[in-house]
């Protein structure tokens, strides 16, 4: 893959992270993250007195549904703005 300067290295003691496709990246993260509120969320309903918590992690949850969308549309209207012709719709996730 070509390197155009539109890359995200980080460094991890003598390893390399190299990020390329940061709106698929963003998409993955978000993914991740949504999983994670809920499963702990999940838990937290188990005692009654996390509860509240629980419900707290749910909601962070959804609103983190919303940014799915919103993390799609950006990555639509990047590639547009960049000359792209079909707007990323070949290789949407």
């Amino acid at each position: 893959m070509a390197d155009n300067g539109r890359t995200l290295t980080l460094h991890l003691g003598h390893d390399e992270l190299v990020i390329r496709r940061k709106w698929e990246t963003a998409s993955i993260v978000n993914d991740v993250l949504v999983a994670l509120w809920f499963v702990i969320g999940s838990v937290l309903f188990f005692w009654e007195s996390t509860t509240t918590a629980a419900t707290w992690f749910f909601l962070v949850g959804s609103l983190q549904f919303l940014a799915r969308p919103v993390i799609r549309l950006s990555r639509r209207l990047h590639l547009r703005r960049i000359g792209s012709d079909d707007g990323g719709a070949s290789a949407d996730f």
